[in-house]
């Protein structure tokens, strides 16, 4: 994988979008210590969304009739 500053992106952007169609993945990194901020990857390797729900009806939360809380509680303050 191929690191790459946003200078050297933006500078670069047309020859960057070629690599990644030619299967090169970049990192974009960013500010002094050049952490890792993004990625660049080919439309083929798009990441699948996850599903939502995935434990609906394997758990069950229930509410007594007397149940309070406070707000700091809630906001844990």
């Amino acid at each position: 994988m191929k690191t790459m500053t946003v200078g050297e992106v933006k500078t670069h952007f047309s020859e960057v979008l070629k690599e990644v169609e030619a299967g090169e993945r970049i990192a974009i990194t960013f500010g002094k210590k050049k952490e890792i901020k993004a990625f660049l990857i080919p439309k083929e390797e798009e990441l699948q969304p996850r599903t939502l729900g995935i434990l609906r009806g394997k758990g069950k939360v229930v509410f007594k009739d007397n149940y309070q809380m406070t707000e700091e509680e809630f906001l844990e303050v």
